[in-house]
C-alpha cells in the first residue's frame, strides 16, 4: 500500500526580528501562510497548520486543519508533535514540514525529500553546514521519540536526528531539483522580506520603505 503523506506548516514562532507575524506578510495577492499552504498542497494532502495558543491566522481553504501548540514558546519540536498527532488520526504515515516564511518552496524539493524517507523516520536537508528541520519529512512513527525529547526539555530538532533513523540529504542532491536552494530561504528580518519581494518582482511599483510601511499597517 502506498504511504499516505500529509503536510505541516508551522507558524507559531514569535517573529521577534521581523517585528510582526510572518504569516500575515503580503506576498503578491496572498500572504505568506496562504502561499506556503498552496504550494505544499500541490504535493501532499491533508495539510495541518500549527499555530501558537491564541494566535490569529489569515483565512485558509476549508480542508486545511488548524491545531495549536500544547505549550507556547517551545519551538518547532512542539509544533511538529502537534501536527504529527493530528495527521496520525487521519491515517497519515508521514509529513513534509515547512515553516510559514518559505515563499520560494518548490514542489519538486518537497517530492525529493519525501522520496528520500525510505525506511527512515526522518529525511532532512543538510545545507549551508547545518540541518534544515523545517524543510524535512518525518514519519508519524517518530512521535514517541519527539514526545520523549519534549518531556526531557530537549527542544532542539537536531536532538531528534540522534534518536531516530535519519536520512541526510546533501546540497548536491537538493540542487538537482532546486538549483538555487530557494526552498530553504527563510525570511527572518524586514531586510529579508524586502529582498524576497524584490526577488519575486513584487516591489517594482513601490519603494522598499513604502512596501514595508504598508505591510505594517
Amino acid at each position: 500500500m502506498t504511504p499516505k503523506v500529509g503536510g505541516i506548516v508551522l507558524c507559531g514562532g514569535e517573529s521577534r526580528r521581523m517585528g510582526r507575524p510572518k504569516a500575515w506578510l503580503p506576498f503578491g495577492n496572498e500572504v505568506l501562510l496562504q502561499r506556503v499552504v498552496r504550494i505544499l498542497g500541490q504535493v501532499v494532502d491533508p495539510i495541518v497548520v500549527v499555530a501558537a495558543p491564541g494566535q490569529e491566522l489569515p483565512p485558509l481553504a476549508a480542508p486545511v486543519a488548524i491545531v495549536h501548540d500544547a505549550q507556547k514558546g517551545r519551538g518547532p519540536l512542539e509544533g511538529l508533535a502537534a501536527g504529527l498527532e493530528r495527521l496520525a488520526t487521519s491515517g497519515v504515515d508521514a509529513a513534509f514540514v515547512s515553516s510559514t516564511d518559505a515563499p520560494f518552496l518548490q514542489p519538486a524539493l518537497v517530492r525529493l525529500v519525501i522520496d528520500c524517507l525510505g525506511g527512515h523516520l526522518a529525511a532532512v536537508p543538510f545545507a549551508d553546514g547545518r540541518h534544515q528541520p523545517l524543510a524535512a519529512a518525518y514519519r508519524t512513527a517518530a512521535l514517541p521519540a519527539i514526545q520523549r525529547l519534549l518531556g526531557q526539555g530537549r527542544l532542539r530538532p537536531v536532538f531528534l536526528f540522534d534518536e531516530v533513523a535519519t536520512r541526510l540529504i546533501d546540497e548536491a542532491e537538493l540542487r538537482t531539483v532546486d538549483p538555487d536552494l530557494g526552498s530553504l530561504r527563510n525570511l527572518n528580518t524586514p531586510a529579508d522580506y524586502t529582498a524576497a519581494l524584490r526577488a519575486a518582482e513584487l516591489i517594482a511599483a513601490a519603494s522598499e520603505s513604502g512596501v514595508w510601511r504598508r505591510t505594517r499597517e
